[in-house]
């Protein structure tokens, strides 16, 4: 438990930092696979249109510090090389 006040503000803030977090990690997670889905079927528009969609919530997510911006560039670069090999 905090023992001072700033650290219960700390903690409070952490807390609500860390739900936020989680529900944009979440929905990177979810485009992935969408993206992934439509590479396996071999959909190349909706493939095109998925990876736009993602690499965009990478931009935000690494904006927010919610990931790290060289995490964003290495998953938006491996994304890429993925969807070229579809075509």
């Amino acid at each position: 438990m905090p023992n001072t006040k700033s650290a219960e503000r700390r903690m409070r803030n952490s807390a609500r930092k860390r739900l936020h977090n989680r529900s944009i990690k979440s929905r990177l997670k979810s485009l992935e696979r969408v993206y992934s889905d439509a590479l396996k079927g071999g959909k190349k528009e909706e493939a095109n249109a998925a990876y736009r969609q993602l690499s965009s919530a990478f931009d935000k997510a690494a904006k927010v510090g919610a990931i790290h911006q060289g995490k964003s560039s290495r998953k938006k670069s491996r994304l890429a090389v993925r969807l070229t090999t579809l075509k």
